[in-house]
């Protein structure tokens, strides 16, 4: 399969590639991570903030986060790699994104970065894979349906640079109803909800930490969800990320 859209539309513009400050490129090439569950892990108990979304605080202790840094760094290299996504209005995101697996452009799915370089997609790390099991192994529970179907086969990672928001939205493109898996790195910042059949309030509002873990799905796997606030400075020290914050989205698609 080449490419999927639900819309059918796209910006005649392209995306518009960035480059990240020499000082934050990685030392090594892209690798696959040897991520486990590391032993200054302390995390909280799940929140389980509405039917199927599942906050958990703390999910990822700070070696864990290192490590996805890291990699973030190498995934944001070319070809294929860290860019504004452009709206089908024309409007630059003010998120900058990478993806692996699939790549994801409003409103398609393909294999190629066919909104900047056009060159094949970086693949999933099969390390990355296990964490999102894990993880919906850990808020749905090891013996649900969730975590025995789930096969996921593409991450969005964004960066929030100072000033960057997301506005709400629905993870929408997929065909495949499974659970959607975030990871926070960075800088603190409000993840907002509102309905599966609204974009306006009463709002759920989220407050996320670096290393938190957040799962949404069943019932609420298409909630409207955006990002209306980063706090700036607010990452722990030594984590190796550009100034923001970092979101780690891994999703099955359901293509073939």
């Amino acid at each position: 399969m080449g490419s999927t859209t639900r819309h059918g539309t796209r910006s005649r513009l392209g995306g518009e590639p960035v480059a990240l400050a020499r000082a934050s490129a990685p030392s090594s090439p892209i690798r696959q991570m040897a991520l486990a569950l590391d032993h200054d892990l302390r995390p909280l108990p799940p929140r389980h903030v509405l039917a199927g979304v599942v906050h958990v605080p703390n999910w990822l202790g700070l070696d864990a986060q290192r490590q996805l840094a890291d990699d973030f760094l190498a995934w944001a290299l070319p070809p294929a790699g860290l860019r504004h996504p452009r709206v089908p209005t024309g409007h630059l995101m003010s998120v900058q994104a990478v993806c692996l697996g699939w790549h994801w452009y409003p409103y398609m799915y393909s294999r190629t970065a066919d909104d900047t370089d056009g060159a094949p997609v970086k693949p999933l790390p099969t390390s990355l894979i296990r964490l999102a099991c894990a993880a919906v192994a850990n808020t749905y529970g090891a013996d649900s349906a969730e975590a025995s179907a789930y096969r996921p086969d593409a991450a969005i990672v964004n960066l929030y640079p100072d000033g960057a928001k997301l506005g709400l939205h629905q993870d929408g493109e997929e065909p495949s109803d499974a659970p959607v898996v975030t990871i926070s790195l960075g800088d603190r910042c409000t993840f907002r909800l509102t309905g599966v059949d609204r974009r306006v309030g009463p709002f759920t509002d989220i407050d996320m930490g670096s290393g938190d873990l957040l799962v949404f799905g069943r019932e609420h796997r298409r909630i409207f969800h955006g990002v209306p606030k980063v706090f700036t400075g607010t990452a722990p020290e030594g984590l190796g990320l550009p100034r923001g914050r970092v979101s780690i989205t891994v999703r099955e698609t359901g293509f073939a």
